[in-house]
């Protein structure tokens, strides 16, 4: 059964991969645009779903994959797992943007919270799911709070789309309790300053440059979703 799950989730993560590459590519654009309309070459891109345009190379398809497919293993067949399978598309093309320009877009940003709130409400109502939406709340109220001192204390470390971002997070973390809610937020920081150390000590960067922080907060944030899944089903 569980095999079974995992090998879903994984084709699932595979199929969805496969079409997120152009929305990743188009939506990498600086503050000023909305999105891109051509690729590399000049050429008019149409549509939002497909492969890269112009055969730019993108580690999306990879990335979906595989995380759907940890999450299967680790959540099990508790309804909570729809949910982060819902929310794995978005958070991919969040962190593939911010790669790339250094930017969390609005209109990502914005409905991963309202949908990751809206989704584990309706989860808490199904049986046997294994963790509390009322923590949920808390979570991303808590986390979202905590990035937003931060950047009011140093505005030119933390982009603002990073506090928006930590809502979200706050809320799927929060969703196992306060452990994973500390684990997937600790563990985000952890990343960025060790990759940001790296920089420094090889000599690419400085200790003043900066680095899109949003793929090691999601990167963080499903790192304590592993951890909180494992834990629930042991519990």
């Amino acid at each position: 059964m569980r095999l079974l799950l995992v090998l879903l989730a994984a084709g699932y993560g595979l199929t969805l991969g496969r079409l997120l590459p152009r929305a990743a590519y188009r939506l990498a654009v600086e503050p000023d645009e909305l999105w891109r309309t051509e690729c590399p070459a000049g050429h008019p891109i149409s549509g939002w779903l497909g492969g890269p345009p112009c055969r730019t190379r993108s580690a999306v398809t990879a990335t979906a994959t595989v995380a759907a497919a940890a999450l299967a293993a680790t959540t099990g067949p508790h309804p909570e797992l729809a949910v982060w399978l819902l929310l794995v598309p978005p958070a991919v093309l969040l962190g593939a943007v911010d790669v790339r320009v250094k930017r969390l877009p609005d209109v990502l940003t914005v409905p991963l919270a309202a949908a990751a709130a809206v989704l584990l409400g309706a989860a808490a109502l199904v049986p046997d799911h294994a963790g509390s939406w009322r923590h949920a709340l808390l979570g991303g109220l808590v986390l979202g709070g905590a990035y937003f001192t931060l950047f009011l204390i140093n505005p030119r470390g933390l982009g603002f789309g990073d506090v928006k971002l930590a809502v979200s997070l706050g809320v799927v973390l929060g969703w196992y309790g306060w452990a994973t809610l500390f684990t997937g937020a600790s563990a985000g920081f952890l990343l960025g300053g060790g990759y940001g150390l790296a920089l420094v000590v090889a000599r690419r960067a400085s200790r003043k440059a900066t680095i899109p922080f949003g793929p090691f907060m999601l990167g963080g944030a499903f790192l304590g979703l592993l951890i909180g899944g494992l834990a629930a089903q042991g519990a």
